[in-house]
């Protein structure tokens, strides 16, 4: 869960500080005081996209630092884990974002992509919006939040994966099939190429070692006269350096006895003598073994000419002739074949669509399963919320003949029923906005419930709904609170008074700066805000007692 939040300069906030409590808790504030910025911010810090209106006005960067307790998280261990970022039990995540818009990332004080934080984000925070019902007409989410409910994710990943295996192996023999001709032509192109190339037979890195012995071959003359004088002036001649070296070694070592601190020239000369013994060694050995052979002459410039000559016809460098030769081979044997290819190719593809086929249906019995518990689950939260008599069902449609799809074999796609009598209808068909906003805190309740995440974060999902219903959706967070970590923006007293934690955030303008703080409210300071939320600017003592009251409501119906 989350621990602990630390904002600089990010939108109108300066400076934030604040350790964040677990359960419920409630963020309140005026209209316009930026209820919404921190958990926009904690949004950056999981990866959110980032640009430089983020930074407050006058700073150079905003520095947005979250810090979570992951001891019961055990995929977020595991991801850091693989990625040798685990740091006992705490994870922290760090965005700086700069005014020209760029942003670094980091987990654990290590710099990271951005889609890092996006990964690990979404094992840690599930963050619902006041606009995510237009999410919900998109039967791609309905799909989505059945598999998140389900805990599918993994197997439909997996069905994902088999579909683009299939299709790729069946366009491999649609390919082949419907190109055979060309592909034949290609492969008795390609036989004649190998032929000319296969009997050369390149070597990776030949070429280089022919240039040289060539060379080499072509200057022995030379060769042998000029090492010989080297070798002469080395060692074998009456004013050789070897020999000129020892004597100067005599000299200064008997001048080391009279002066120590020549000691180190000393040993210089010395280690000088040495190598250049050792060098007139070496010679001695290449000398030896240099002889003029014109019939390895010969053979090195044949095969060179070989060399320049299959470069030219193939319009290659020399240099490259064996990489020709193995990417030629490659492709020879992904064409050759004939109707054995065609067999293996189709063979292939039928058992790469069997092995999807098999996925896809575990997914969805999976989905049938779990499609009935999610309706019922979503009818007993959304009743309550002012709509007696809706029913939602979550439909799994099958696909027609024909269709493929990588997301499994049907449809998936919310239907309600708003009133006894009416005919159900498409989620995207309910004619009430007020309905619809009801509708998606139901479902984004229901689905939260089975969150794997720990911190749940509701970002005024209450606009549209008050009274009554307000009372009950405040209990269905605090409900939450329960199991989760949950974190409401609201303006409803009737939601703030369910919270455990009271946030309170205030906006003021200093010297022409407009700054917001975020406090933490106590008992009074809570009954306050309550009131003023019930009653605007004027707190009067029945509104404090209206205050007091849902509070108390609160506290008993906890238990």
């Amino acid at each position: 869960m989350l621990t602990h939040i630390k904002i600089s300069n990010f939108a109108i906030v300066e400076e934030l500080d604040l350790d964040i409590p677990g359960k419920l808790t409630v963020i309140t504030g005026e209209t316009g005081a930026g209820k919404s910025i921190m958990i926009d911010a904690l949004g950056l810090a999981l990866g959110d996209r980032a640009d430089s209106g983020s930074v407050r006005h006058g700073a150079e960067k905003a520095d947005i630092l979250a810090t979570f307790d992951i001891r019961k998280i055990p995929a977020a261990k595991a991801w850091l884990q693989e990625r040798d970022l685990l740091a006992d039990n705490d994870c922290i995540l760090r965005r700086v974002i700069t005014t020209d818009g760029r942003s670094r990332a980091y987990i654990n004080g290590t710099p990271s992509p951005v889609q890092g934080l996006k990964e690990l984000g979404e094992m840690l925070v599930s963050i619902h919006g006041q606009h995510e019902h237009q999410s919900l007409l998109k039967k791609d989410t309905h799909r989505e939040l059945l598999d998140e409910f389900a805990g599918l994710q993994p197997l439909a990943r997996a069905v994902a994966d088999a579909y683009k295996t299939w299709q790729q192996k069946h366009a491999d023999y649609l390919h082949f099939r419907d190109h055979a001709k060309e592909l034949q032509d290609r492969a008795d192109l390609l036989r004649f190429q190998l032929s000319e190339l296969e009997e050369l037979k390149p070597a990776e890195g030949e070429l280089a070692e022919l240039e040289q012995e060539h060379k080499r071959l072509a200057n022995v003359d030379s060769l042998i006269s000029q090492g010989q004088q080297a070798l002469a002036g080395l060692s074998e001649s009456d004013s050789a350096v070897v020999d000129q070296a020892q004597s100067v070694l005599h000299l200064l070592n008997d001048m080391v006895a009279e002066d120590g601190s020549l000691k180190e020239i000393a040993d210089l000369v010395d280690s000088a003598r040495i190598q250049l013994d050792e060098a007139a060694a070496s010679l001695r050995h290449y000398l030896d073994n240099l002889e003029i052979n014109p019939e390895r002459y010969q053979e090195v410039d044949t095969r060179l000419s070989s060399y320049i000559h299959l470069a030219r016809k193939h319009r290659e460098d020399p240099h490259q002739l064996f990489q020709l030769w193995h990417n030629l081979t490659t492709e020879l044997e992904s064409i050759d074949g004939g109707d054995d290819k065609l067999l293996k190719l189709e063979k292939a593809a039928n058992a790469a669509q069997e092995a999807y086929l098999a996925e896809a249906t575990k997914l969805s019995k999976a989905r049938a399963k779990d499609a009935k518990k999610l309706s019922k689950l979503i009818t007993e939260k959304v009743q309550p919320l002012g709509m007696p008599g809706a029913e939602f069902t979550v439909e799994l449609q099958p696909l027609t003949d024909g269709q493929t799809s990588a997301h499994g074999l049907e449809q998936v796609e919310f239907i309600v029923r708003t009133n006894p009598g009416q005919p159900a209808k498409p989620l995207h068909k309910v004619a009430s906005g007020g309905e619809l906003s009801r509708i998606s805190l139901a479902i984004q309740v229901a689905c939260a419930a089975k969150s794997n995440v720990a911190t749940l974060v509701f970002d005024e999902v209450d606009v549209g709904i008050g009274g009554a219903v307000a009372q009950i959706v405040g209990k269905l967070l605090r409900e939450l609170g329960g199991a989760n970590q949950v974190m409401c923006v609201t303006h409803l007293p009737q939601v703030a008074a369910q919270g455990h934690t009271h946030l309170h955030v205030n906006k003021q303008t200093k010297r022409n700066q407009t700054h917001t703080d975020i406090t933490r409210l106590s008992q009074d300071e809570t009954v306050a805000e309550i009131a003023r939320m019930l009653g605007g600017l004027k707190i009067t003592d029945q509104t404090l007692a209206h205050a007091r009251e849902l509070i108390a409501d609160s506290q008993e119906s906890a238990g």
